[in-house]
């Protein structure tokens, strides 16, 4: 039965001889069909016990093959080879290697290196057992890898010799003897080119390597280290220094074996810049005079060799620790085109072409291919006449003085030399520029620090014989107020300000002092404005106080009215 026939059930009973006998019905009987399921713990038993069964007939075949094998004298079990894992290269090691006891007959075990019979590293003959112990002084390059012990029979060809499982022996060889070469070439090279160091070592096994730079560690994210070998593709002058390299192996992380190298210097030169190209003029005496050219480059590593040509003949070189070198050459109606060359190595750098010729002062630039600056010198004029001052200001948003430009003019003159002095202090060439040959510039911030007497000196570059000074100029700083006078009366001056609105030189009013018409407007307004304000009060606070007695009476009276009329 199943679970669909499950329900009611009744037995009907009547003479089989009589079809019209009536039924006698048996009272009814329910049937329910409940379908059987294993349980997890039943599934488990079962499979548990197919294992079993499984595991016991696997047991008894390899048990019979175990017995026909021994029962054929053609067959030797396989051997296990026993021994450490890792140890020291130059140690003595012991490995054991085990037969099953069959064969009665002598067993030969002998111990190679995967791959290589052709070296035996040990062998022993079994007699009546079935163990053999070797005692090996392991070394790198022989016993580092992959080992099996191979047994076989002796004098019996017919019983085929067998192998043990591999056995992996690493052998760690302490780091020592490294050396730094340089693979790129040479110690000294130029900014740009690329730079190899390899680190090597006399021995060692799994080293690591770090690297050092005037003993510091470089870091790996700014240098490619690949592997022993440390790649600087474009170098730069920062990356001079000693180098060494650091080899390191460990053994099972208890024994650390460090050695370093000797250190590298290691010299990357600048190029030399393109030089820059300048002269002044040198009295030799009362009726010659020479040009000092100065050839000066911004950058190079040193020696550099600076040389002069005239056109493309050489005049003069010379070889300096410095990056700048002059060189003195006599003026003559002649003209002379001159350029300096600067070199240090692979590169060499050129000058602006510097025209000198004695005749007629012009000024000019022209370009051949080239910017060819021509500097024209007319006859030597030397310092005379009287040196002038003068100045203007620059106001800010507040209209006060922020600074002051002064100048200082010679009458006449080719080559000057003009030097500043604040209280009688010479002042450097910071904030002084040369506007001419007869004229300079000083810039200066109004402060504190700023006031004071300022003068200009005036001298020949070639002869400092004659020296004129100007007249002194008054720079005060007084809190807000800002005067600036001279000491001078003013009929004695030659000084004229180049504003319009500027301070009478030698008034006593300040520049930055408001008219009095504009403060007594200003005032006036204000106090005007404060006398409507409080006006405004007063009249607000009378008559707040007016209306509140006037509701008071009207409330008063109201409530008398109210109390009359209730009575």
């Amino acid at each position: 039965m199943n679970p669909g026939e499950s329900g009611s059930y009744q037995c009907w009973v009547r003479d089989s001889f009589n079809d019209s006998s009536p039924w006698f019905k048996s009272p009814a009987v329910q049937v329910r069909m409940i379908e059987e399921t294993l349980t997890t713990v039943e599934h488990i038993s079962i499979l548990f016990c197919c294992f079993l069964l499984l595991t016991l007939v696997a047991g008894v075949c390899v048990m019979a093959s175990m017995a026909d094998r021994r029962r054929d004298a053609s067959y030797l079990e396989r051997p296990r080879l026993y021994g450490p894992n890792v140890a020291l290269n130059g140690d003595i090691l012991e490995f054991r290697c085990e037969v099953p006891p069959f064969p009665p007959e002598d067993i030969l075990l002998q111990v190679y290196k995967v791959g290589d019979r052709s070296n035996n590293l040990a062998e022993h003959t079994l007699l009546n057992e079935s163990v053999a112990h070797f005692s090996m002084v392991v070394n790198y390059a022989t016993h580092d890898g992959d080992l099996e012990c191979m047994a076989s029979v002796l004098n019996n060809s017919l019983i085929q010799p067998t192998v043990s499982h591999r056995h992996y022996l690493k052998i760690v060889d302490p780091v020592e003897g490294a050396t730094l070469a340089v693979q790129s070439g040479a110690v000294e090279l130029f900014e740009g080119k690329k730079l190899v160091l390899h680190c090597n070592v006399k021995s060692g096994t799994d080293v690591s390597y770090s690297w050092l730079l005037d003993n510091q560690p470089l870091p790996a994210i700014a240098f490619h280290h690949a592997h022993q070998e440390l790649h600087i593709n474009r170098t730069t002058p920062k990356h001079s220094g000693s180098y060494s390299c650091v080899a390191t192996n460990r053994f099972n992380a208890t024994k650390i074996y460090t050695v370093a190298s000797p250190e590298v210097v290691i010299t990357v030169k600048e190029y030399v810049s393109s030089p820059d190209v300048s002269y002044t003029v040198l009295k030799t005496d009362s009726q010659n005079y020479s040009a000092l050219v100065t050839c000066k480059s911004s950058r190079g590593t040193l020696p550099i060799t600076f040389s002069l040509y005239n056109g493309e003949t050489p005049v003069a070189n010379e070889t300096v620790e410095t990056q700048h070198a002059a060189f003195v050459v006599p003026l003559s109606h002649r003209s002379a085109v001159l350029r300096c060359q600067a070199e240090n190595g692979d590169r060499i750098a050129y000058s602006e072409r510097m025209a000198l010729h004695v005749g007629e002062c012009v000024f000019s630039i022209r370009g051949f291919g080239s910017c060819y600056l021509m500097l024209q010198a007319r006859h030597l004029v030397p310092l005379g006449g009287p040196v002038t001052m003068r100045y203007k200001y620059s106001t800010g948003e507040d209209f006060s003085v922020t600074s002051v430009e002064i100048f200082c003019r010679a009458a006449q003159g080719t080559h000057l030399r003009f030097q500043w002095f604040h209280n009688s202090s010479l002042l450097d060439d910071t904030w002084s520029f040369r506007l001419s040959n007869q004229e300079s510039v000083l810039l200066r911030s109004v402060d504190r620090r700023s006031a004071g007497t300022y003068h200009c000196e005036v001298s020949d570059l070639f002869d400092n014989a004659t020296v004129i000074q100007s007249e002194k100029m008054y720079l005060e700083k007084e809190g807000i107020p800002v005067a600036l006078r001279t000491l001078q009366p003013v009929s004695t001056l030659l000084l004229q300000p180049l504003q319009p609105k500027c301070l009478i030189i030698g008034s006593n009013s300040p520049l930055n002092r408001l008219p009095i018409t504009v403060v007594a407007v200003v005032f006036s307004c204000f106090a005007l404005l404060l006398i409507s304000v409080f006006s405004c009060c007063c009249s607000g606070v009378i008559y707040s106080e007016s209306a509140a007695r006037t509701n008071m009476c009207t409330y008063a009276l109201q409530l008398t009215y109210a109390i009359t009329n209730s009575r």
